[in-house]
């Protein structure tokens, strides 16, 4: 495998390389926002709107905290470690020196974004009060590895490194929207902006890389592969919802009265709308190269609700 032209510039223009360490300005207390709220479910909900505003300010700090924790555990837990097996040479593809110097400079930039983020929430729970809430990824990861030991057993490599092709060519509203909106904290714009500008370049190499992956399977394999690979999409997007329901106790309300909020702010029909939007990219890709065309593979997608 060759994916010439790729990275040429990554000394000079990838984020750890290049970028300054992002800083909380004051503005803490002049109006700027932890977190879009357009972009929080649950942030009109009745319930929520009656909550005292320190409670809801404190609310979407956690918002905030908990997706950069996210960030920070699934780069490196999930991203890097399938990562680390093209830049190993162990992937299973007969990757060029110069693709394995690539995933290796994409595994920098993911430990750099996993940094910055844990970096974020330090400045800004220290300086606005709002304590963390602890963050458990454990639950998501075991969700998201259970797609591949159910249905591609005894190939734990191979389902990860599905993950990451996955995970690495979704395109998020977050990492679009954030840098955009003017009212929220300049330290939350910069460094989701400096996230965005790189996870363009990791989109290009893993849809080329997985170009290469899928033409080196057999049928078999292929079968399982396309049987799974709609499950692990449905796995990255399906909400995590267990830390926003202990945010929502946390900010006053009821454990009965937390679980209405999530349940009529993730409906069934809402969240698989956003999943099939966000996945738009990855779908495409899995079409180009003909995933769909396998045996049973556009049945596997239709079920997950990922195409009609």
């Amino acid at each position: 495998m060759s994916v010439p032209g790729l990275g040429d510039d990554w000394y000079e223009s990838s984020g750890v390389r290049a970028g300054p360490r992002r800083l909380l300005r004051e503005e803490l207390y002049s109006g700027r926002l932890f977190f879009p709220p357009h972009l929080v479910p649950y942030w009109d909900h009745p319930l929520v709107s009656a909550l005292p505003q320190h409670s809801k300010d404190a609310l979407l700090a956690r918002h905030l905290f908990q997706y950069l924790e996210f960030t920070s555990h699934f780069e490196t837990r999930v991203v890097n470690r399938a990562t680390e097996q093209i830049a190993g040479g162990h992937s299973g593809v007969d990757a060029a020196r110069s693709v394995r110097l690539q995933a290796y400079r994409i595994y920098c930039d993911e430990a750099y974004h996993s940094l910055y983020s844990l970096d974020a929430v330090d400045q800004i729970a220290t300086a606005c009060g709002t304590a963390p809430l602890p963050y458990d990824f454990q639950p998501f990861l075991r969700r998201l590895d259970a797609a591949g030991e159910q249905l591609m057993p005894g190939q734990p490599g191979l389902a990860q490194l599905l993950q990451v092709v996955v995970f690495e060519t979704l395109i998020t509203a977050l990492l679009n929207d954030i840098p955009r909106d003017g009212r929220v904290l300049s330290l939350v714009r910069d460094i989701v902006r400096d996230h965005a500008k790189d996870e363009g370049r990791h989109h290009v190499f893993f849809s080329r890389f997985f170009g290469e992956l899928w033409t080196r399977q057999d049928t078999s394999v292929r079968v399982r592969a396309a049987r799974c690979l709609p499950e692990l999409i449905r796995r990255s997007l399906l909400p995590y919802l267990e830390p926003l329901r202990r945010s929502l106790v946390a900010a006053g309300l009821t454990g009965t009265q937390a679980q209405e909020v999530l349940d009529d702010s993730y409906p069934d029909d809402r969240v698989d709308a956003g999943i099939r939007d966000t996945a738009r990219h990855s779908l495409r890709l899995f079409e180009d190269n003909r995933v769909l065309d396998v045996p049973g593979a556009r049945d596997a997608f239709a079920a997950a609700r990922l195409v009609d």
